[in-house]
């Protein structure tokens, strides 16, 4: 469902009184859940940007359809009302997190091959389960997500995630910098690292989970890095990397809910869209800017 398809009848300079129009709150909802989703998007895609963790946590984002697949099957085939798909994503996304976590840790096998092996195997497992749930169950909805569809039980959810998130991040922040920045020495400063790897994994899982909704299982790792990545080019410490890419998450998820607005598009696309075509230029801007400096 793209904005214009639920309302085509206001003309665009009535944007803005959408998020007052009482029989709309779809709007609303979507754009206050894009202005909250910003605050974990921008906080832990920085850790993941920093610890070069993109690889798991894309890994992480895919084994959710497994989650979601299995929650359908179980509260449909099996009559088990209280797994639902939410349930089922955060217990195989956290599940996933832990045998990342052991595998970087502690395992012999080369680590790319794991991550490569959840990643099919969560999304085959999803498809799967979504086969044989009876009734037409559209896997897109999941893979691409629509902001458009949240509701006010989900915007409950992810100010639960904002809380959880910020308050741990700030009680672990400096051992957290330690382990994203030089674990070994941490480790032999007594800094319990591989507790603090963990941590940072499942509150990646967590916010995978939460925000799938916006932008789908596909994109939300681009929602998740981009933002920190551009962040970085700007910044001269973590704590203003976090604050920059959660505004620039903030600004890309309300602009790109106004070009698809304007343009009749899909609002996840755009707002993709809209953070990629930054990232690259701001790219290709700071290479031209190096190479002018020498």
């Amino acid at each position: 469902m793209t904005i214009n398809a639920a309302v085509k009848d206001i003309p665009l300079a009535d944007l803005l009184s959408l998020l007052s129009n009482p029989d709309l709150p779809f709007f609303r909802y979507a754009l206050l859940s894009g202005l909250l989703a910003a605050i974990p998007f921008g906080i832990i895609g920085t850790f993941v940007v920093v610890r070069r963790i993109s690889y798991i946590a894309g890994a992480i984002s895919h084994c959710v359809l497994g989650g979601i697949g299995a929650g359908l099957y179980c509260q449909q085939v099996l009559g088990i009302p209280w797994l639902s798909p939410q349930v089922g994503a955060i217990s195989v996304a956290l599940v996933a997190a832990i045998i990342l976590t052991l595998v970087s840790l502690r395992a012999q096998q080369r680590e790319d091959s794991v991550i490569g092996a959840l990643w099919a195997a969560g999304m085959a497992i999803g498809l799967l389960f979504i086969a044989k749930t009876p009734g037409y169950i559209d896997p897109m909805s999941y893979l691409f997500g629509n902001i458009l569809l949240i509701s006010k039980t989900d915007l409950y959810y992810i100010i639960a995630l904002d809380i959880i998130v910020i308050v741990l991040v700030y009680q672990f922040y400096s051992q957290l910098l330690a382990v994203c920045f030089d674990e070994e020495y941490a480790r032999l400063r007594g800094v319990p690292t591989h507790w603090l790897y963990l941590l940072l994994l499942c509150l990646t899982a967590l916010t995978i989970v939460l925000l799938v909704r916006l932008v789908g299982i596909v994109m939300v790792i681009a929602l998740l890095t981009l933002p920190a990545a551009i962040a970085g080019t700007f910044s001269r410490s973590i704590l203003q990397m976090i604050i920059v890419a959660t505004l620039l998450c903030g600004i890309f998820i309300t602009a790109g809910l106004g070009i698809s607005y304007e343009l009749d598009l899909p609002s996840g696309p755009a707002i993709i869209i809209l953070a990629t075509i930054s990232y690259l230029l701001v790219a290709i801007g700071s290479t031209l800017i190096q190479k002018i400096r020498l």
